[in-house]
């Protein structure tokens, strides 16, 4: 049984400037700030004990910078996806929350709401994201049975693993945090995906959580 089972650590890039100003980064391609940088360093060195097998990321850089630091530390190859980006929010990238709705009220609402039918104008639905982006997990996990993989992506797009991992709906708000170079563990056979640890962030003690709220997933009250 164990050999049909691979061992997942999905990890969120470290922080960048447009996180702290909360602008949607979407798939425009914005790299890490030096605390983001300094967050992948000490990312890298807690993974250094945890057997890992194969590393894959998002191409955009924010994540592959990220990874890149992992890759060197474990003296893995580093493999980037397409299929790891972050949402694509069309017209909307670029913009912070606050200008969203001023400016554009109706996706606002939409958006916030978790309708998975709504896409923003030259963007991509929540239900075709979440699609995405759990099909891609289950793609690659499924090369490493009984393998432990490596994957860095986004907070949006680890939203989704979460989801998947614990059949919570698309439109359920969300009630679990998502901080910058954390690291969550899961499972995946061929049935699908589960939940073994979410959030751990030891490696970081010390750091001010940031929790994903610019690229489509609002953060918890």
């Amino acid at each position: 049984m164990r050999d049909t089972i691979t061992r997942l650590l999905v990890i969120r890039h470290g922080e960048t400037a447009w996180n702290l100003e909360t602008r949607i980064q979407g798939q425009i391609d914005i790299p890490l700030n030096d605390h983001g940088r300094w967050q992948a360093n000490r990312l890298a060195r807690a993974l250094s004990d945890e057997g890992v097998d194969a590393l894959y990321a998002s191409d955009l850089s924010r994540a592959a910078e990220t990874a890149e630091a992992v890759s060197q530390e474990l003296d893995l190859p580093l493999n980037l996806d397409q299929g790891l980006r972050e949402r694509h929010f069309g017209h909307l990238e670029g913009l912070t929350h606050d200008e969203i709705v001023s400016q554009w009220p109706d996706d606002a609402k939409r958006w916030r709401g978790r309708d998975p039918s709504y896409g923003p104008q030259g963007g991509e639905t929540l239900a075709q994201f979440y699609d995405r982006c759990v099909g891609t997990l289950s793609r690659l996990a499924s090369r490493h049975p009984g393998q432990t993989v490596a994957v860095v992506a986004h907070g949006g797009v680890l939203d989704c693993f979460y989801r998947a991992a614990n059949r919570v709906e698309l439109h359920e708000p969300r009630a679990w945090k998502i901080t910058n170079a954390s690291i969550n563990r899961l499972l995946y056979s061929p049935e699908g995906f589960t939940l073994v640890a979410w959030a751990d962030s030891r490696h970081l003690e010390g750091d001010d959580d940031l929790d994903e709220s610019t690229d489509g997933v609002v953060a918890p009250a």
